[in-house]
């Protein structure tokens, strides 16, 4: 046998440290398969019986995995991906506050369905079904998007706080001198003395080196940091941007919005933190229910998971009642919904990923990901009820998403509905893995090979494509051009950059109209419970819309919000008998040509740009434009002239 094998002959109690190599025959390596040496995570195992010479009975038998030193189980892929998945957020806050709310919304859709992804990985580690090495490997790597990244001084606390609250914690990793545990997978199921098995929630704890009782406490301590680091920047960003701006480091009013109105900002990034932390709270509050670990951990499951759930429950409750409400008056629903600013940066999170009139998806998504949660958690003493569940919810929800293409345009749709692809052919591979069909041992074991390959592969398309969208938003100066605009027309409601200067005093009067004089945004919302929108439409800022968008029936006047501001104002110009306004008005207008918006021939506004640009020379104004020189501004009923130009409102 050679040597480094003392304790096996004779035998000794306890255990036993065997450092040694033998070399194997030829004969015998050749019958080696060539896949053992080069596969990782290889599911396969050693078993060694030890007879008698005498009378050849064997008197012990040792058995153990079987492994190349090759594993996909990488701290390197966990680092990458969450490197990257977060600079996508951070790519969408930056370009958000820069005025490009078009890439904005995009890169923030594709990173948060590129997180959901991850999430659902790290579900089909989590389910009790027995996986071969290579497949719980895999998901392995994606345990930091369910917050469970082991810190030694934090298990420590987390051990004392379960002892400390009425529990007993688990001390597995102490007790590995005199028991051994098993990892569930194929061809293991019979347990022997002394021998612990460890499947579902349990394996990824095990696997994580994270002590069973507090794997819930340890997901949980996570997403409250997060939630505070996040709070923590946004708090320092907005010192940062006054200190450069009183330094004069920042150019013109770039931030402007931002800093006038942090506190909406931050309140609809807590919220957005919320919904990515749903699915990781959701299951490991519920699997709390089961295990009850002690006391306060349980207090602490009940509160996280029902009032997470009320949050979401709410913001969804207010986002269908601000659109049906504009559906209403306006016939749209993007009207009320993008034309408050408020509104937009506090429950815009659970509908600008969505096309206008889909904004009601979002509570799809939450039954979906709260299903999945509740037999994730529930289901963990049988991993094929676990997967035909998750088999018949993932169809459901491709289904949905394929007919209904919810997403704002083309690109994320198919965005989408791959990963929702990927994800219902991976809970196929978890129904084989139950052995249900009764198939040989090979077959599950290229299985999972095929398992990792095609999400490896999968998963880095989606990295690359996240990394170069991330990028290009970044340092591009007008990223905007690299996506169309929306087809559901909600930039025609966005209110414009506050940073733009007010020229002349039709500008002034349309940023008055719409109260956006501060920049910032306005503390009332749109969807206060209030009656006076059935008995007085209203608009963002807050002032009386003319019967014909507060839900006239006249089909001409339906389509065309007009401005809220009456046409006898005073400070209008027009071609009234008044020669004295009439002579300052012109003389004005002479003096500034330039600084006018324009209008394209069929009487449209074109929309400031949102670098505060100011509109081109009349010089270089394509043919047909208006020239307000030889046709001066006039109220609606004098000539017919559009006199709303300039006031901030566009017709659609």
């Amino acid at each position: 046998m050679g040597e480094g094998f003392s304790g096996m002959c004779p035998m000794t109690q306890g255990l036993i440290n065997l450092e040694s190599h033998t070399t194997i025959e030829a004969a015998v390596a050749n019958q080696i398969p060539g896949i053992a040496y080069q596969v990782p995570d290889i599911d396969g195992k050693a078993k060694i019986m030890v007879n008698r010479t005498d009378t050849n009975e064997m008197i012990a038998c040792v058995e153990a995995p079987l492994s190349n030193g090759k594993t996909v189980d990488t701290h390197g892929v966990g680092w990458a991906t969450a490197i990257i998945a977060g600079m996508g957020l951070i790519a969408s806050a930056v370009t958000s506050g820069l005025g490009h709310s078009n890439t904005a919304a995009h890169v923030a859709a594709n990173a948060l369905s590129l997180f959901g992804y991850f999430q659902a990985q790290a579900m089909v580690g989590m389910t009790a079904v027995p996986l071969p090495p290579i497949v719980a490997a895999w998901t392995q790597n994606f345990d930091w998007s369910m917050g469970i990244i082991k810190v030694s001084f934090m298990q420590d606390i987390f051990h004392w706080y379960i002892q400390a609250t009425g529990g007993t914690p688990s001390n597995l990793f102490g007790a590995l001198s005199e028991v051994s545990v098993q990892v569930a997978k194929r061809s293991l199921d019979t347990v022997e003395n002394n021998t612990i098995k460890v499947s579902g929630i349990h394996r990824v704890a095990f696997k994580a080196g994270i002590e069973a009782t507090n794997f819930f406490m340890t997901g949980l301590a996570f997403f409250v940091a997060f939630l505070v680091l996040v709070a923590l920047g946004v708090v320092a960003f907005k010192g940062a941007c006054e200190g450069a701006a009183k330094m004069k480091w920042i150019k013109g009013t770039k931030f402007l919005d931002f800093r006038n109105g942090w506190l909406t900002v931050l309140k609809g990034i807590m919220y957005r933190l919320v919904l990515i932390g749903y699915p990781q709270m959701a299951i490991l509050c519920l699997w709390e229910l089961t295990e009850k670990d002690s006391g306060g951990a349980i207090t602490l499951a009940v509160f996280f998971f029902f009032s997470m759930t009320a949050i979401l429950a709410w913001a969804s409750f207010k986002v269908i009642r601000i659109a049906q409400r504009s559906v209403s008056l306006h016939k749209n629903p993007a009207y009320i919904l993008y034309s408050d600013p408020a509104s937009l940066n506090r429950w815009g999170f659970l509908y600008v990923q969505f096309r206008a009139t889909a904004y009601y998806f979002v509570v799809p998504v939450l039954l979906y990901t709260l299903t999945k949660a509740m037999f994730i958690a529930f289901g963990q003493g049988n991993g094929t009820v676990q997967a035909v569940a998750l088999v018949l919810i993932e169809i459901g929800y491709l289904i949905l998403v394929a007919f209904m293409r919810p997403f704002m345009d083309k690109r994320t749709n198919i965005f989408n509905i791959a990963i929702c692809v990927i994800n219902f052919i991976n809970v196929i591979f978890l129904l084989v893995f139950t052995n249900v069909f009764k198939g040989p041992g090979i077959v599950i074991g290229a299985m999972g090979v095929i398992f990792f390959i095609l999400n490896a592969a999968f998963a880095l398309v989606l990295l690359i494509l996240v990394l170069i969208s991330s990028i290009y938003a970044l340092i591009s100066k007008n990223p905007d051009v690299r996506y169309q605009p929306m087809r559901d027309d909600r930039t025609s409601f966005i209110k414009s950059n506050s940073q733009m200067m007010l020229s002349t005093e039709l500008d002034a009067l349309g940023a008055t109209a719409r109260g956006d004089s501060k920049g910032g945004y306005r503390k009332r919302d749109l969807e206060e419970d209030t009656d006076s929108y059935s008995s007085k439409a209203l608009d963002a800022s807050g002032i009386p819309l003319p019967p014909s968008t507060a839900g006239s029936m006249t089909a001409s006047h339906r389509d065309a919000p007009r401005s809220p501001v009456s046409p006898a104002v005073p400070l209008f110009p027009t071609t009234s008998n008044d020669p004295q306004r009439n002579n300052m008005y012109n003389n004005n207008q002479m003096s500034q040509p330039n600084q006018l918006p324009l209008l394209t021939t069929t009487g449209t506004p074109r929309s400031p740009s949102r670098d505060g640009s100011r509109s081109p020379a009349a010089s270089t104004r394509s043919q047909g434009g208006f020239d307000f020189q030889n046709q001066p501004l006039t109220r609606q009923g004098s000539n017919g002239t559009n006199w709303q130009s300039g006031a901030g409102y566009d017709r659609h």
